[in-house]
């Protein structure tokens, strides 16, 4: 049986605001909000840590196993930085989120971030990596950049994607 709700990937560079936009969007939606680096250190579906990288290295094999029931059931709100592992028929919208590389230094600066940690993150946004990533590992149609500098933009990235929601059909 068909799901009766959609999911929706919110990816994009760290500090592009994912978990904001994820987290407003589930307040209106009633969606859940599912941030897969909560997940992974709650549920340990990692395989430890990479202290380059400071961060923990996921097992993508875990992590899809923990999420498959629930993503069969819609209504999800999956917010990661990655996202060419997870199964395409999981989702019905990809959100990538952009941000100006000037605002997203300083969202990553205060974050604690420098060095090649900060630098590769940059990077990544002039490149699109992440847009890239999302094209090749899902349908074009289902792919939406969305910019990301401000307050306002997450707001109204919130609205376009709760009308998105409401108006959303199963295919049969």
């Amino acid at each position: 049986m068909g799901r009766t709700k959609p999911n929706i990937l919110v990816t994009g560079t760290p500090g592009t605001g994912k978990t904001t936009t994820s987290s407003l969007l589930s307040d209106a939606t009633g969606f859940r909000h599912i941030n897969i680096g909560d997940l992974v250190k709650e549920k340990n579906l990692h395989d430890g840590w990479d202290d380059e990288l400071e961060c923990h290295i996921i097992n993508e094999d875990l992590v899809c196993d923990e999420l498959e029931d629930i993503m069969e059931q819609g209504g999800n709100i999956v917010d990661y930085h990655g996202c060419d592992f997870f199964p395409e028929r999981w989702f019905d919208r990809v959100v990538v989120l952009q941000t100006d590389n000037s605002v997203l230094y300083d969202r990553l600066s205060s974050r604690g971030y420098m060095g090649s940690k900060l630098t590769n993150n940059i990077e990544c946004e002039i490149f699109q990596v992440l847009l890239e990533e999302a094209r090749s590992s899902y349908p074009e149609d289902i792919v939406v950049p969305l910019v990301s500098n401000c307050v306002d933009d997450i707001s109204k990235n919130v609205t376009t994607l709760s009308d998105w929601i409401r108006s959303w059909h199963p295919t049969s």
